[in-house]
């Protein structure tokens, strides 16, 4: 979804944005691969039998049950619930963008379009989910296709001096904060592959998908931010030329950020409930579900609460790209890059080559350097985007 503001990244970190979109996927594909690695012990006979079958409970092994499923627990609800707070902002930003002379400012839209999401505490299945996350899928491939086609109309007017090889320490950082978050797919890898028909086909799997990813990714940036230049706004679409094209772009923008919502939702229910909600004595809290397979009353409150606060936080901190880079280099390094490589070097270190521990240390060293300048980059930037500056404290220049 948030390829949207690929472009944007460009506009932030020229080349350098290309290339992290590249050296990401390499990086996530590699930590996804010994993530899922971390699940499976070699038997007495040398087979390899799955004795974990989540993120959490690989980090219950290293940490111990006490604090380190609670860690990886709250960081992956971050992260989902993030995602869900940058759903419903795009969805009032793309609506604001399509109406400019309304009266209605962006809490208003935001508001307006939260309204069908509060069916999403309903959903209590999986096959629902992924319906939704089908049509999803089909108004993804129509969006990119039509600005994509649209671009290569504009081929002759290409901003190709623009694009630049020096780095902006100010903006680079969140630049590089937003791809990390388009690639976090961590979380929902030990699940996926346990789905898996055919489990020795994983790697392969993410191999292509990660390819394909960055290829299209570093593509769809580097020709959306040519035909529009510096002029490069946060939310592609809000460049389109007439405002009845704007419109209908992201009209469809705003019903599949809406057909998105659902599944980090639902993820982050699920979590919550298995954490919190699955009944005395085990959690704190009460069961949500009764006898008949039903939600509690107090519990569909709840779930509709949760909808709400992820709309409040959007109305709270109405900055796409800048929250989405602080979002990446806060929970996307730790979760893509360091924990899965520590948790790889502590699980398998003694069966381990000298160039895969190699390969996981600088990994981890990346993601800390990486995430703790993005960090503060990406802080700064929001602070100055609240007192209605620009993210870089250097004005006059085009670049700013």
């Amino acid at each position: 979804m948030f390829i949207v503001s690929f472009p944007y990244a460009v506009v932030q970190g020229g080349y350098w944005a290309i290339l992290s979109m590249i050296v990401v996927a390499y990086i996530c594909c590699h930590t996804g691969k010994i993530l899922v690695q971390c699940l499976y012990e070699e038997n007495e006979h040398g087979r390899k039998v799955r004795v974990r079958n989540s993120y959490v409970e690989i980090a219950e092994h290293v940490w111990g049950k006490r604090f380190g499923g609670r860690i990886v627990d709250c960081a992956q609800i971050i992260e989902l619930l993030m995602t869900c707070i940058l759903y419903v902002l795009l969805c009032g930003d793309l609506i604001k963008g399509s109406f400019p002379d309304s009266p209605l400012g962006l809490s208003s839209w935001i508001m307006v379009s939260t309204i069908p999401l509060l069916a999403c505490a309903f959903l209590q299945s999986l096959q629902r989910v992924s319906m939704l996350s089908f049509w999803c899928t089909v108004a993804h491939m129509l969006i990119n296709a039509i600005i994509i086609i649209y671009c290569f109309t504009r081929v002759t007017e290409w901003h190709w001096s623009d694009v630049q090889v020096r780095i902006n320490i100010w903006t680079f950082p969140i630049s590089l904060g937003i791809v990390v978050f388009s690639y976090t797919s961590q979380i929902f890898l030990p699940t996926l592959e346990c789905n898996l028909e055919d489990k020795s086909k994983f790697t392969c799997m993410m191999h292509w998908t990660h390819l394909a990813a960055a290829v299209f990714k570093a593509g769809f940036s580097y020709i959306g931010f040519l035909t529009w230049g510096f002029a490069t706004k946060e939310v592609i679409s809000n460049n389109l030329p007439t405002q009845v094209f704007k419109i209908i772009v992201n009209m469809i923008l705003v019903a599949k950020a809406q057909l998105s919502y659902p599944l980090p939702y639902f993820a982050a229910v699920e979590l919550l409930e298995t954490s919190l909600f699955a009944g005395r004595p085990e959690t704190v809290f009460p069961a949500c579900i009764d006898n008949t397979h039903r939600l509690k009353i107090w519990a569909l409150i709840c779930r509709v609460a949760l909808v709400v606060f992820t709309t409040l936080l959007a109305i709270i901190i109405p900055h796409f790209a800048i929250l989405m880079g602080l979002i990446g280099s806060f929970t996307g390094t730790m979760l893509s890059f360091v924990w899965p490589c520590y948790f790889h070097l502590k699980i398998k270190w003694h069966t381990m080559s000298i160039t895969y521990k190699i390969l996981d240390i600088a990994i981890i060293v990346i993601g800390l350097a990486c995430g703790s300048i993005g960090i503060y980059y990406s802080g700064h930037a929001l602070t100055r985007a609240f007192q209605g500056l620009p993210p870089s404290p250097f004005h006059g220049s085009k670049h700013d």
